[in-house]
């Protein structure tokens, strides 16, 4: 059976990317990650196109976010002294900024657990409770349960982040 690459590309491509950016928080990183996983696609020909570009944009990700593990702890001295001119100057004017929700949500996403974190970021990619259930290594009747705990906690996160910004 012969994959039309073409329809997969313009299937996948914008979930791929979406799923990508929300563990990356680049679009353009999430993009040339999303390329990344296609050119390895055309070179392995897989079966189930769609699922295995996933798994494989997963680990694109997970690999990406060890690198800038690594780079961060190379940075720390220069983290603490713009974390100390963002202490000396807060802009209090400043109404709340599409910019500031989304840092929120990435801060509230990183603190659940990566298996909440994956599997949300897989439904809002589009994924299927069965793709999802493959992917996290669940039973496909738990995807829903999974979801909506996972969903609970990241609101919980949200929250947590909310209260801490106004306590500043």
């Amino acid at each position: 059976m012969s994959v039309d690459w073409t329809e997969v590309y313009r299937d996948t491509y914008p979930d791929l990317v979406r799923f990508l950016h929300r563990k990356v928080w680049d679009l353009q990183r999430a993009e040339d990650l999303a390329q990344e996983a296609f050119v390895r696609a055309l070179r392995h020909e897989p079966k189930k196109p769609r699922p295995w570009l996933f798994q494989v944009a997963a680990n694109l990700a997970r690999d990406e976010a060890r690198t800038v593990i690594r780079r961060k702890r190379h940075l720390t001295l220069l983290k603490s002294e713009v974390e100390e001119l963002q202490r000396a100057a807060p802009d209090q004017s400043e109404t709340f900024s599409e910019k500031e929700r989304m840092a929120r949500v990435k801060e509230a996403l990183a603190g659940v657990s990566e298996r909440d974190r994956d599997v949300l970021l897989l439904w809002d990619a589009g994924q299927s409770y069965t793709e999802i259930a493959r992917q996290a290594g669940l039973a496909v009747g738990a995807v829903g349960t999974t979801l909506a705990r996972a969903r609970r906690r990241l609101a919980e996160a949200y929250s947590e982040g909310e209260k801490l910004d106004v306590a500043r």
